[in-house]
């Protein structure tokens, strides 16, 4: 089947089952996305689980690709989406088409069916995941800024604790990066970029947008890049929040509303998180704390800054840096504002999976 080989193709440019998904779905319509989903299932399909890296299988699980089909895809297709068969066709050669046309990325996995020799590393321990997301939950849901700065608080501080614990224990192993990639809305792309590349560097990472598709690379360690997903998605809807509630009140047309307010609030609350999780950093630790006094964090945290320092410099050759204008004085007061109460604390009491 030729989108089936298009596909394949894909894998060995670089691309993934979620970048695949989410590429199609916001250049084509919803019968392509469908489709693609389907043909990547037969695509993976005649790889052993063992062969599939676990991540890769995750997004597998995320975009709901399996083979609920017997026979012919299209035939199938047609059929389980009340569509004719001449409707099917069209839609596999306009999706053979735009397959053909994405460029190469960079790899970032292996493809299915390449025999895994190597251990893969954790990312977060499970316990500890589904406590942050419990609290980054409630943060999110919350209509007292008070609250939700308390409880992104504590997130940001089990996360960070756990990734210092993390790198301790596996202080003996080589120092390894690797890289993901966050898709966000299109709309104010470039500012939510922003503020996905303070959180990143503060979580020892780094980050480049692709502002034509839509995506961040980031590239850092495991339990780093979950941290920063998970933190700055959270950021992210609370902003959005915030600033929706803003703009609420205000009448139509007025500047609360406005692009340009939106977009500097949207630039001034990256601006003033990535303060606060610079001050973070700099605040002094016990003498006592078993962690920051181990005399192998140090050495530790620098083989891991010239891993994803060399993991990056590999993966991007040629980068430039964005820039974005503001031209709303109220929107970056507000975005400050903003800012202020999703606080983020400094507290560094342990975390353990019990």
């Amino acid at each position: 089947m030729e989108l089936v080989k298009a596909v394949d193709a894909l894998w060995q440019r670089g691309w993934l089952p979620y970048d695949l998904r989410e590429i199609v779905s916001r250049s084509l319509d919803e019968s392509a996305s469908s489709l693609v989903v389907d043909v990547i299932a037969l695509s993976c399909s005649p790889h052993a689980e063992a062969t599939v890296h676990p991540r890769w299988q995750r997004q597998l699980d995320e975009i709901g690709a399996s083979v609920w089909w017997e026979g012919p895809l299209i035939e199938a297709w047609a059929t389980r989406h009340i569509e004719t068969l001449s409707y099917a066709n069209r839609t596999a050669a306009e999706l053979l088409k735009f397959l053909g046309r994405l460029p190469s990325l960079p790899h970032i996995l292996p493809l299915p069916g390449d025999v895994l020799t190597f251990a893969v590393r954790a990312g977060l321990d499970p316990k500890v995941l589904n406590r942050v997301r419990g609290l980054l939950a409630k943060a999110e849901s919350t209509a007292f800024p008070e609250e939700a700065e308390a409880l992104s608080a504590k997130a940001q501080e089990l996360m960070n604790r756990h990734a210092l614990e993390r790198a301790m224990l596996d202080a003996d192993l080589p120092a390894e990066a690797t890289s993901r990639r966050m898709w966000l809305d299109k709309s104010y792309f470039k500012e939510k970029a922003q503020l996905v590349h303070v959180v990143a560097e503060a979580f020892r990472s780094r980050a480049v947008a692709y502002d034509a598709f839509g995506f961040i690379a980031l590239v850092g360690d495991e339990v780093d890049l979950e941290s920063v997903e998970l933190l700055s998605t959270s950021l992210l809807v609370q902003a959005t929040r915030a600033m929706v509630a803003i703009g609420g009140p205000a009448g139509k047309g007025s500047e609360a509303r406005s692009r340009p307010f939106r977009k500097a609030f949207l630039v001034a609350y990256a601006s003033r998180i990535g303060e606060r999780l610079e001050a973070m950093t700099a605040v002094p630790v016990s003498p006592d704390d078993p962690i920051v006094s181990d005399e192998r964090l140090l050495p530790v945290l620098a083989d891991r800054k010239q891993a994803v320092d060399t993991l990056f410099e590999q993966m991007f050759t040629r980068t430039r840096t964005s820039r974005v204008t503001v031209r709303s004085a109220a929107g970056w007061g507000a975005g400050r504002a903003a800012a202020d109460r999703a606080d983020i604390g400094t507290g560094r009491s342990a975390v353990t999976s019990g």
